[in-house]
């Protein structure tokens, strides 16, 4: 976050420009605010939004890592409020009997892991990355990967038995309170699980836990033509399974992820090399060889250089160690504590920056667009196989995922959130290059493009509420059967809207825009294509039919 002071005369402007970790939010939007709030205690974060609501002023929550590429984190023009979470980051209670962990919405993952594994006691779910905070998983709905339902769901926020919420409140009630949601009301609280800000401040959170235990980890990689017939099979065996694919390289690997007794041997870890600190010279320097290539459309040194990236994966066993240091072979088996998630680039040191996260917008490093859905279990193989006909088409054209290792799928099950995931089915990420010129096209930007129209439209996709670019949120909240309840409790908890802003509103199909019609707009995720300016006509680029689901709209090369 940035301040800054203008001075006209006499008068002196302080404004904020609110920023994530990667520089630069889904529309390049710059959002600013007049004030940021820093409270350490739920009474303080009780004056914080009892001001903002005797003034009518519109208020948002932001938190210490941010890593929502969409605009949650932004207010409508200067005059908005930020709330930071960063400071309500005590965990205040570990009830070993009940097997519950009470803590400030502030509170990372890597805290709550680690607080409940001193106790022996584990957490079930949840995502790869741990630098992310409690309140930001449940406003999002993040999620891991399974479909087992023995145990519990696949998102963390299905696991929190309480929460305590400070809304805006009647003068006559102090213009501010806290609600308690519990599972005896689990309407409030099903409503409050993905929230995406616009009810209030989270300030606690008690999350049900489990008796620790061991995981068993091993990886295999083999070529995807059976893929079609494996997926599904890959899911009902495993515990916490998830797939790599590189679909122009034409292999897949498989992670092999279940529950041991935590009676048998093994000091196992994973540090994810995804998440593991690099130099920052190196990164610069991959970022710009990506950029050269890009510019020069050279498809085959691309794919060239993502073959070597995802070999150095599979060679130091994508983070995985037998003794929490070496690595001597598969099955890794540790504690489930040690197993789940990792961020090992957040203890980087921040002085000199010599080593960063890939991603971090204060190096030249890493800038790429994510599109990440989830699709009915029905409708899975038929998406795979648009994509791998795809392929056959131009067998170079998603080398580039590969550099971003490939498209991440996971396993995930029906949610009791309103705005969670309303059935089983598995969830697409795909990591890809972006242009720090918003109207620079990128080699084969049609075939992204349509692989995003296809799952979200064809296939009935659901997007990441934290991820993707507009065009995957166009009428998205109709696909929610509860999404008129959600907004029946948001009107109840916010009666001013005072926690919305004009691109939660236009998610949550309540008035205004989330597309643009403008020079380009198609190259940003701003609108679907409909006409040729939308693309890059002066660079080559024109609107077209897409290639195997002709109802799609993408920016094609000619």
């Amino acid at each position: 976050m940035l301040m800054v002071v203008a001075v006209t005369g006499n008068l002196v402007t302080i404004s904020f420009l609110t920023e994530h970790s990667y520089g630069a939010f889904s529309d390049r939007a710059i959002c600013r605010a007049s004030a940021v709030a820093y409270p350490t205690t739920e009474k303080e974060l009780l004056q914080v939004v009892a001001a903002g609501t005797r003034e009518r002023q519109k208020m948002r929550v932001v938190t210490r890592f941010s890593h929502s590429t969409t605009k949650l984190a932004c207010v409508d023009g200067e005059d908005g409020r930020l709330i930071s979470t960063e400071l309500l980051n005590h965990t205040l209670n570990v009830d070993r009997d009940a097997m519950t962990i009470t803590v400030e919405s502030g509170v990372s993952l890597r805290q709550l892991i680690g607080d409940a594994a001193k106790v022996g006691l584990a957490l079930r779910m949840a995502p790869h990355w741990w630098g992310l905070t409690v309140g930001g998983m449940m406003s999002t709905g993040a999620h891991g990967s399974s479909w087992d339902g023995e145990h519990g769901g696949t998102a963390f926020h299905d696991y929190v038995i309480e929460m305590r919420m400070v809304t805006s409140a009647p003068p006559d009630q102090g213009y501010s309170m806290v609600r308690i949601f519990k599972q005896s009301n689990f309407t409030e609280l099903d409503a409050a699980r993905v929230s995406l800000g616009v009810f209030g401040v989270i300030s606690q959170v008690t999350v049900q836990l489990e008796l620790m235990f061991k995981r068993s980890i091993s990886y295999m990689t083999i070529k995807d033509s059976d893929l079609v017939e494996m997926v599904e099979k890959h899911g009902s065996r495993y515990e916490f399974p998830d797939i790599m694919w590189y679909p122009s390289k034409g292999e897949v690997t498989y992670r092999m992820d279940d529950r041991v007794s935590v009676d048998i041997p093994g000091s196992g870890s994973y540090d994810s090399l995804l998440f593991a600190a690099k130099n920052s010279k190196l990164l610069a320097f991959q970022r710009s060889r990506e950029e050269g290539l890009e510019l020069e459309r050279n498809s085959e040194k691309i794919c060239t250089v993502a073959e070597g990236i995802s070999a150095y994966f599979n060679s130091l066993s994508y983070g995985l160690s037998n003794d929490g240091m070496n690595y001597s072979g598969y099955p890794v088996i540790g504690n489930h504590s040690d197993m789940m998630s990792s961020g090992g680039c957040l203890d980087s040191k921040e002085d000199a920056l010599a080593t960063a996260c890939p991603w971090d917008s204060r190096i030249h490093g890493q800038f790429f667009h994510q599109t990440t859905f989830t699709i009915p279990l029905r409708n899975v193989k038929a998406f795979i196989s648009d994509i791998q006909s795809l392929v056959k088409i131009e067998p170079k054209a998603l080398c580039g995922l590969d550099l971003y290792n490939g498209v991440l799928i996971r396993y995930v099950q029906p949610s009791f959130a309103y705005l969670g995931i309303e059935f089983e089915g598995m969830e697409f990420e795909f990591t890809y290059y972006r242009s720090r010129d918003p109207l620079m096209p990128r080699m084969y930007e049609d075939f992204f493009e349509e692989i995003e129209q296809m799952g979200l439209f064809k296939y009935e996709g659901l997007p990441h509420w934290g991820k993707n670019r507009n065009v995957a949120f166009i009428n998205a909240i109709d696909k929610y059967q509860d999404a008129a309840f959600f907004l029946m409790m948001k009107q109840m908890f916010d009666p001013l809207g005072l926690f919305s802003s004009k691109w939660t509103d236009a998610v949550l199909g309540l008035g205004g825009d989330l597309t643009v019609d403008t020079e380009g707009c198609a190259l940003e995720g701003l609108c679907i294509c409909s006409k040729d300016v939308h693309c890059s006509p002066t660079n080559g680029y024109f609107c077209r039919p897409g290639k195997i689901y002709k109802a799609a709209r993408v920016c094609a090369h000619l």
